[in-house]
């Protein structure tokens, strides 16, 4: 009997968080492309529309809101019959310096980068240690490794997103439950427009750093986000998989 092709992911259910813009649309793309069946959760229109270029579902959820969550995690496996694949990527960013960091800043993008992605992580993990079988991809970020520049909470909030992803997978390994991330580098996202739209100075300084010679598209994140979530996979547990043009070589 022939073995399926190590990146074929059709008949698989995923379920992408954040999935109507940047990253999460690439994603999206890329695991739909493979042949999975997608749902996007989302809070705006990008996720209806992301869901239609895909060929899947769109669910309406603010994973700030604990109780949307649950609910919104809970339709959009009903609408998939099931979860083999869980991408979480979705995020916020509240930029600045320290000291100009309210506490409020501060809860809201923990909740959102951290906190929500490990009750993501536990609710697919419910569904897939008992049939010992799944993959979970989690993003993290080039602050996962390094202290950034005003953004102290969201360095925080990545730096915990990669000890989460190792945590889990200490735990979920042994029963057939791959968790892993992917860190980006400087990506072209509306999340960092205030670096390379806003900031030609710094913008600048980011490109004479990147051994690639330019800034990363969403699209360069495809064939990570496809292994990590395919068979080519199955032996990989707890890595932080740099997708930085270089980056953290330089």
């Amino acid at each position: 009997m022939t073995e399926p092709p190590l990146f074929d992911l059709s008949g698989r259910r995923a379920l992408v968080t954040g999935g109507g813009g940047g990253l999460g649309l690439a994603i999206s793309e890329a695991l739909a492309g493979a042949g999975a069946r997608v749902a996007v959760i989302g809070r705006s229109d990008a996720a209806d529309e992301a869901a239609a270029r895909v060929g899947g579902t769109a669910v309406r959820a603010d994973l700030s809101n604990r109780d949307g969550l649950r609910r919104g995690f809970e339709e959009a496996v009903e609408s998939l019959g099931g979860l083999d694949n869980l991408v979480a990527s979705h995020g916020t960013l509240h930029a600045g310096p320290a000291l100009e960091t309210s506490i409020e800043h501060w809860d809201a993008t923990i909740e959102v980068i951290l906190t929500s992605v490990f009750e993501l992580c536990r609710l697919a993990g419910a569904l897939m240690v008992p049939r010992r079988t799944g993959k979970i991809v989690t993003i993290a970020s080039m602050l996962s490794f390094q202290g950034g520049f005003r953004a102290a909470a969201y360095s925080a909030s990545k730096g915990g997103v990669a000890q989460l992803t190792k945590a889990l997978a200490n735990e979920w390994a042994a029963h057939g439950v791959n968790v892993n991330a992917i860190a980006p580098g400087y990506v072209k996202t509306p999340l960092n427009s205030h670096i390379w739209r806003d900031d030609p100075q710094r913008s600048e300084a980011v490109l004479a750093r990147l051994p690639a010679g330019r800034w990363g598209e969403p699209a360069d994140l495809a064939g990570a986000a496809v292994f990590l979530a395919s068979p080519a996979s199955d032996y990989v547990h707890g890595i932080v998989l740099p997708v930085d043009g270089g980056w953290l070589a330089r």
